[in-house]
């Protein structure tokens, strides 16, 4: 089954579904094993691991997509990619589409920023007219022809426009095409309600960002508030900034690691996280390495 099937019948279910944020394959492997059953690529995480550089639309559609495919292939649960405002017009959306659903990826985000675009909960975003995303959004559902990939329509204009503008683009955006509709960093719990009272006919998908505009809400409450998708995209990107941080610094006043060790995976564990047992059984079985026969 194409892991855009698997995402979509899960939609059609009762239970929220929680997507956390992985910004390689490693971190999808990671989230994987954890239990979870849908992932998220960030492209925030993107930006910070591939450039060291902030959200600010600096990857090109080729090296968002050259990020996605490992992680597609690591994992074996759906994946939601993050691709921006599909990087043009709506051609250059229906070749964004394409390369996903070649790929299997399970489902996209398409935004409504100008571009470049900016991390949603940054200041001074841009948006485009309402009716140029809305064909964009046509073009996406056009595109993915008869895959059951999952178009996430997002609108940014809530801090540049307000909450009333940012609601009636969802509308449009659903009723363009989009399966499910995201209004980005609404501000209160008051807000997140107001979305949800104001498109009852569509999923909602919210974001989660510690330190972020939108309160910081279990799945849990987000589910009782009528949400049918959440991710928190940048858990993962955050703890392991502070994770390696420490242990750089930790090595560079002691010249040693041995101090850090209790916050480390132990060497044999990494090896099974990143599949060392399933190469060991390939080598075995093409005559390769120490311990062919």
């Amino acid at each position: 089954m194409r892991h855009s099937t698997t995402l979509r019948n899960r939609l059609a279910g009762p239970e929220i579904i929680v997507l956390p944020g992985a910004y390689d394959a490693l971190s999808a492997r990671l989230a994987q094993r954890a239990g979870f059953d849908a992932l998220f690529t960030t492209g925030f995480g993107f930006s910070a691991a591939a450039l060291g550089a902030p959200d600010y639309g600096l990857l090109t559609a080729s090296e968002v997509l050259d990020r996605v495919r490992p992680i597609v292939a690591a994992v074996d649960v759906p994946l939601v990619a993050d691709m921006d405002t599909g990087y043009g017009n709506p051609l250059n959306v229906v070749r964004t589409v394409r390369e996903c659903v070649q790929a299997d990826v399970a489902g996209i985000i398409l935004e409504d920023q100008e571009w470049p675009k900016k991390c949603g909960h940054f200041e001074g975003k841009r948006v485009i007219p309402a009716e140029e995303h809305a064909q964009k959004i046509r073009a996406a559902a056009d595109a993915r022809g008869d895959d059951d990939l999952v178009i996430i329509g997002r609108t940014d204009a809530r801090a540049p426009l307000g909450l009333d503008e940012a609601i009636r683009r969802g509308r449009l955006y659903h009723e363009s095409g989009a399966d499910v509709v995201f209004v980005e960093a609404p501000q209160s719990i008051e807000e997140l309600q107001a979305v949800r009272e104001a498109i009852p006919d569509a999923p909602l998908f919210a974001n989660m960002i510690e330190g972020g505009k939108t309160p910081l809400l279990s799945s849990a409450e987000l589910q009782d508030l009528g949400y049918s998708m959440v991710v928190f995209p940048l858990a993962a990107l955050f703890t392991a900034a502070r994770a390696i941080a420490e242990t750089y610094q930790a090595l560079f006043e002691t010249k040693t690691t041995a101090g850090r060790t209790e916050a480390m995976v132990g060497f044999h564990e990494f090896e099974e996280i990143v599949g060392v047992p399933d190469w060991r059984e390939l080598e075995g079985l093409y005559g390769v390495g120490e311990d062919a026969a």
